[in-house]
This record gives structure tokens, sequence and C-alpha cells, in this order.
């Protein structure tokens, strides 16, 4: 069992404070500080930072590492052997992992709720402080290790990884921790505090959370996991098999920190094994999820079988993709939209939960528009990420590279769409597909209802007049609710879409690619089954993992119990 000396962290607990009044509750002191985003570094030949990741890549590629599971600070192995490979040449090993079994992920659970017990004592400074730790150590000494990871793992080109590994993480540990401060500063009315004194308190949830973390963004994995943890929570977490060498890295940077043994537990598994094992345990307190619609949904159903069972009802936390529009306007400018929906569409091979996957052009524009995206597709490079002139890698994994093709094939079949740039794919070395841009005749066509998750743009072109009805078909005709992008230079028009597509989006663009979010400047996260909401990169989303306590202190002896009223006359 966890003990907090063994923590380390704290030779006292909260000081009692001394006021005029003797109150109990303790006064939260967080030292103030801002925080703003962390730069976008260029890697223009012969920067400093391009021969620092150059090095890291060379020295990453050459050496796989071996990566534990990690258990109450114990690394440990199993026999389930398993390897994560570069995608754009997957015969070369990068890291070598094992999957939890049943009986290392119970004792997981057993770590985390233990440690969660003496973890939620440690004042919140002190948390803050050592992810601010976090945060610059991840800005500088691990910086070109993560994105190496990233790129080498998850075929991330230079520029996406610097992005997402640096960029966005540190963004993630830095703001996170600032809105955790601006949250304690809450004082609920007292209005005589004299006499009684209100106060709020926040506690971790009582049990473990459950981080379900995907493949795209290492990013993602960090916030699911360690923001449960820096508001007192015990987390499981189990990465994607397909970007465990960067979320291992952010582990051992968290530790590095000051993050105690089993507050987070490294655990790589089987995911119906994973989510079979956490849903039945009556300590479940939450589950933090990115990934797949069904998959999030299994979930969900196993949490509301075992509902019963469980100490405390588990918070359900869920991103989960979405099929992204851009509606172009007759009045839009055609530059911005070229150039828009090719970022969106194909950087990261598409591979992002924002990427623009469908789109809906006037005739009065298409032909300038199709130029356009035909002629800037032809320049993309597709290939080795380690080779900077590269637009795009290679998709993830031999699974998303066949679901990806099948529909590249659905379209060269169907006699409503046409191919008109690119179309091509190859997996004998990497896993590569060709930007591919489509037309189709039907807006409801599969191609553009169902998340393909990959290079794939698909364009309905429709009459300048019939833009009542392209509102209504961007509006109901996927289940998604994500991020879209209008462009209009007609403001008029741009207020009315905006109310009409209300509800299609939770991250809503205007002149704008529908990818690109900034943590503190757009919080991310999509409705309907895009998700829960609940607006990563935002100050709502630290309050997710927390447990407020209201307390009210008298300090006036209670002399009696009756009511004036009550007296006879």
């Amino acid at each position: 069992m966890l003990t907090l000396s063994r923590l380390g962290l704290i030779s006292n607990l909260q000081r009692l404070t001394t006021r005029t009044i003797c109150s109990v509750v303790p006064e939260p002191k967080i030292e103030e500080f801002t925080v703003k985003n962390e730069p976008v570094l260029s890697y223009l030949p012969g920067s400093t930072e391009r021969c620092e990741l150059e090095n890291a890549l060379k020295k990453m590629a050459e050496c796989p590492e071996e990566v534990p599971l990690i258990i109450g600070g114990e690394k440990c192995t199993s026999k389930d052997q398993r390897c994560q490979v570069m995608p754009h040449n997957h015969q070369k090993t990068l890291a070598k992992f094992y999957y939890a079994s049943p009986d290392q992920l119970q004792k997981a659970i057993k770590c985390a709720s233990e440690a969660q017990k003496c973890w939620d004592a440690v004042p919140l400074r002190e948390r803050i402080k050592i992810w601010l730790k976090a945060a610059d150590l991840m800005a500088g000494k691990y910086r070109q290790e993560l994105n190496a990871a990233t790129m080498l793992g998850q075929s991330k080109t230079a520029i996406q990884a610097e992005i997402d590994s640096a960029c966005e993480l540190i963004d993630f540990i830095r703001y996170n921790a600032y809105y955790a401060k601006e949250v304690s500063k809450y004082k609920p009315v007292s209005p005589l505090p004299q006499q009684t004194l209100n106060s709020m308190r926040y506690r971790g949830l009582e049990g473990f959370v459950a981080a379900v973390a995907p493949f795209n963004f290492t990013a993602i994995g960090g916030n699911l996991a360690y923001t449960p943890a820096l508001m007192g929570c015990g987390v499981l977490w189990k990465p994607s098999d397909t970007a465990i060498l960067s979320n291992y890295i952010i582990y051992k940077i968290m530790t590095e920190a000051g993050v105690p043994p089993g507050v987070v537990n490294f655990v790589p598994a089987d995911g119906p094994c994973f989510g079979d094992t956490i849903t039945h345990s009556r300590d479940l307190a939450g589950i933090n999820f990115t990934g797949s619609v069904p998959t999030f949904n299994r979930l969900w159903t196993q949490v509301g079988k075992n509902v019963d069972n469980y100490k405390n009802y588990p918070r359900m936390i869920g991103e989960c993709g979405g099929k992204n529009f851009h509606l172009v306007h007759c009045s839009a400018d055609v530059e911005t939209v070229v150039n828009g929906s090719i970022l969106s569409a194909f950087e990261y091979c598409g591979q992002k939960c924002s990427a623009c996957s469908r789109m809906y052009v006037p005739e009065s524009l298409w032909c300038k528009i199709k130029e356009g995206l035909i002629a800037t597709r032809d320049l993309l490079k597709v290939g080795d990420v380690q080779e900077f002139d590269s637009f795009m890698g290679a998709v993830i994994d031999d699974r998303a590279f066949k679901r990806i093709t099948s529909y590249i094939e659905h379209a060269k079949s169907s006699p409503d769409l046409e191919i008109i740039g690119g179309g091509k794919y190859d997996d004998k070395c990497g896993y590569f597909v060709e930007p591919t841009i489509i037309v189709s005749k039907n807006p409801l066509d599969k191609i553009m209802t169902e998340e393909i998750f990959g290079p794939v743009l698909t364009i309905h072109v429709y009459p300048d007049n019939k833009i009542e009805d392209i509102l209504c078909i961007v509006d109901q005709s996927t289940p998604y609710a994500l991020t879209g992008a209008v462009y209009a230079q007609d403001m008029e028009f741009q207020t009315y879409a905006m109310e009409r597509l209300k509800m299609s989006t939770g991250n809503y663009y205007i002149n704008d690619k529908s990818t690109g979010s900034v943590v503190a400047q757009q919080p991310f996260g999509g409705s309907r089954m895009s998700g829960t909401n609940d607006k990563a990169g935002g100050p709502h989303y630290v309050l997710k993992w927390a447990s407020p306590q209201s307390i009210k202190e008298t300090f006036v002896p209670l002399k009696q119990w009756c009511y004036p009223y009550m007296a006879k006359k």
C-alpha cells in the first residue's frame, strides 16, 4: 500500500490557517502564474531544432526500445509481447511492449485506487508545481525525443509532430494546471463571514479513472491520463498499440517531474479485455476515452449493465471522431477554399478527428475549385516522414489501410462516384495511400456519410439555388457533430448558416479549415455521436475530474431549536 511518506511530496498536509475566527477550513494558497501557448518551431534547414530532431530520429530508428508495463511504479512484463512498427516502413520495429493480463489489470486497479487516497491529500499547489516542471521538460530536454517517437511510430511529418507531441502536449499540461489554479479561487457566498463561512474544495474521484488513448495525437494520450491525475485521481492508462513509444515517453517525463508511483499505471492491453476488467470493478470512477463510436458504445453499455455494482456513478467522457464538412457558398474566396481543404483533408493522412472528409461546392465555383484542388494535390509528396519534403506519411496500420482503400474501391465501382485525383495505394513497404479526391453525384452515398479516417475527400457539387437543401444535408446526413467550416464572404449568409448549423458541430469555423484547434484558443469536442463535448483544452475540462465538496462552518453557538413564529401570543 502506498503511504504519504512513500509519496515523498509533502512533509505536512494542508496546515490549518490562522484567522481572526478559528476556522478549521484550510485557505488554499497557490502562487500566481500565467501561461501562454508554446511556440511552434520552424525546422528550417540548418536550424538547431532540425539538427536535434534529425539526431533523435537516427538514434531512435537504430535502437528499438523495450517498453514495460508499469503498475504501482514497478516495471513488469507478461507472456503477451507485441511490436510497434513504423507505418511507413512496417518491417522496421520501433518498440516491443506487453499486453497486461487480467490479473495485472486487477493489480493496477488496486494500485491506482490506493494511490488515489494518498495523492488526493497532496495540496493542489504541489501538484501544479509538478505539472509546470513536466511542461518545461517537454519543451526542452525531451522535445525532440517526443517528436521523433511520434514521427517514427505514428508516421507524422516534422511539423505535424511538433504541433502535436511538443506544443499541444505542453499546452495541455500548462493550461490545465492554470485552470486548476483558477478553479480553486472560487469562494461561495458568505453573507455574514464572522458567523458562518462557506467554502469549496475539489477532491479527486474515489476509485480509479480508466484513460483509453488513441494513436493519432500523442498529446491526447497525455491529456487523457494526466488531467484526471492533476485533479487527484488514480489512473489506469491504456495507450494505443500504435502510439506506445511516444506515450511511454510522456509517462517517464511525468514521473521525472514528480508524479508518484501508482498514481498513473501504464497498462497496454487487449481492448475487450481492458474494457471488461475495468467495467466490472466497483471502484471504477470514470472513463476518459478517445476512439471509435462502437468501442465507446460498448463501454457505455457495460457501465450501464453494472451500474448497481459501482461505489459511485462513473463519469463517461468520450470523443469519437466525425464526418467533418467544408460548406462552400457562392461568395467564397476560391484560393482560401482550395488551400484550406487540402490542408484539412490530407495533413496527417486525414487521420485527425477534425479532418475534412465531405465538401459541398456550388456549381458557379466548381471549375475553379476543381482546378485548384487537383493542381495542389499533385504537388503533395507521400513518403517517409524522415524525408522533410514529405507532405504526409503512411496511414497507421494494415487495418486502417484496408478500411480506407475499401472506400476508394467503392468509388471506382460506383456510377455515382468519380475519382478526379489520386486513388492509388501500396502497402509493400509502408501503408501508403495517395491523397484522393472524389466527386459524388449523390450527397447521401456512404462515402459522404460514413467516417473514413483517411486521406479521402469527397465532394458534392450543388446548384447555387439549392443552398437550403444543402444546409439540411450538411446538418442531418451523418450521425456526427464534431467540426465543420463555412466559406463565404457574404456575412449575412454566414450569420444565417451559423444558426442553421448550430447543432452540427462542436467546433465551427468561418472562412477557415475544420482542423487546427489550439488549446485554450478553441477548446475541442463535439456532440451527437462525436462524443460528450467536454471541451478538452478549455477551463471546464478539469472540473470533470474533480468531486467538489461544499463546506459550511459556523462560529456562533446555536441556542434554540424553535422558530419565533411558533411562540404563543
